[in-house]
């Protein structure tokens, strides 16, 4: 067992310290292959990790595929400045309609999406707003967690819900019929607690005269209504495909690279920009972690996890459900959600309670948000805004997400105890 921890937690450090600017991917699969060197998984293992992951990881960059395209021709940006301009001004009421537009975003375009896509804009926007340093990281803190803790209704919303969702062999409408009710709990208590803990760094009235008109920034604004139509399509697709047992990466891949040809047909984007700063290092991540996860399976740390949830299934649904989220959540902040998903999956295999693999979803969700390491889509972000020169160190990080995350997450658990 010391083995299979030792290489994890030496490639999570290396993952998260990034050393001489090595590439996330490609450190997990250094970790992989000393995995399989040491012998903590055999080539068996990588064709069943490869078989859990494969579609979690192709949806993923067909959704940030579609994301930095709808980037390019001004979309998320003309979203942004709306947004500011409903507020007429109200400091407070642009705080709300800001977490909302993440919520909106995080939920059709993926965690990582609004941390990648929105932060920028929203920063720059906030820039030409002439907000104080306080009242940007208000702003900031906020968008970041609302990225995750707002990533719950879709299968394709987060890397997390779509491995979970194959594992247990869950439907995209099933899905979206049970997590739909604690998406909307999640972002209106997220938005809630958010603004009690951070509204005196927001002022009262911002000169929203600063900003452009929102059709300036369009590209194109045939293909951007032409896209509106083309998400809604896509949405119906992804119920069709549930009902044929099709993958998920079908329609999110496929139909990114049909809107890519859509927009490079109107000359609007280029489609081998696109494609080559397309994410692809979170295939390797993605696939070389979880080989990595897997020698702690082989270790026996997943027994001792499904012990302990067996025993508190004994206690009655609301403990089972509540108690799985918080040690999920836990173990997300601690080690990371990408890792703590697969292993909580394969502890949950013998729960014989669908309910738990929800349960795990929202704890791998929202418990990343105590430490800036706890989820890709932080690190992203963290690393998006550092490149803006905003940087957040990891005791005002963590100060934050300790304080915040607790009570989110138990009522967001609670919720789905209700629905389940």
């Amino acid at each position: 067992m010391l083995l299979p921890i030792v290489i994890f937690l030496s490639t999570l450090i290396l993952i998260i310290t990034q050393p001489k600017g090595a590439q996330i991917g490609t450190i997990a699969i250094f970790g992989a292959i000393i995995s399989l060197i040491v012998g903590t998984v055999d080539f068996i293992d990588v064709l069943e990790v490869t078989r859990i992951v494969w579609d979690a990881t192709l949806a993923f960059i067909g959704i940030i595929i579609l994301s930095m395209v709808l980037d390019e021709i001004g979309f998320f940006e003309w979203c942004a400045i709306k947004m500011a301009k409903l507020s007429r001004g109200n400091g407070h009421l642009m705080f709300v309609y800001a977490l909302l537009l993440g919520a909106f975003v995080s939920a059709l375009f993926a965690n990582d999406g609004a941390a990648l896509i929105l932060t920028p804009i929203l920063l720059s926007k906030m820039k030409i707003l002439k907000l104080n340093g306080k009242t940007i990281l208000a702003f900031l803190l906020a968008g970041g967690f609302i990225s995750d803790s707002a990533s719950l209704p879709f299968v394709f919303s987060n890397l997390t819900n779509i491995v979970t969702a194959n594992y247990f062999a869950i439907g995209f409408a099933q899905y979206l019929s049970v997590m739909i009710v604690p998406y909307i709990v999640s972002v209106a208590i997220s938005i809630l607690v958010l603004w009690l803990f951070l509204k005196k760094n927001i002022p009262d009235t911002i000169d929203i005269n600063l900003l452009s008109n929102p059709d300036d920034v369009l590209k194109s604004k045939p293909l951007f209504y032409i896209s509106w139509i083309f998400l809604a399509l896509l949405l119906m697709a992804y119920f069709i495909g549930d009902a044929y047992h099709l993958p998920i990466s079908l329609f999110a891949l496929g139909g990114a690279i049909l809107f890519l040809m859509i927009a490079s047909f109107t000359k609007t984007v280029s489609p081998k920009e696109i494609i080559k700063n397309a994410p692809w290092q979170v295939v390797w991540f993605s696939i070389g972690l979880y080989i990595v996860v897997y020698g702690l399976k082989n270790g026996g740390l997943t027994d001792y996890l499904s012990i302990i949830l067996k025993d508190l299934s004994t206690y009655g649904n609301f403990v089972a459900i509540v108690g799985t989220g918080f040690i999920s959540a836990i173990l997300s902040a601690i080690m990371n959600n990408m890792p703590t998903v697969m292993i909580m999956d394969i502890a949950l295999v013998d729960a014989s309670n669908q309910a738990l693999a929800y349960a795990n979803i929202i704890g791998c969700n929202l418990g990343p948000k105590m430490t800036p390491f706890g989820s890709l889509a932080t690190l992203l972000w963290l690393h998006v805004l550092a490149g803006k020169g905003v940087s957040i160190s990891f005791w005002e990080y963590s100060k934050f997400g300790l304080l915040v995350t607790p009570p989110i997450l138990f009522v967001v658990l609670v919720s789905l105890w209700v629905v389940i």
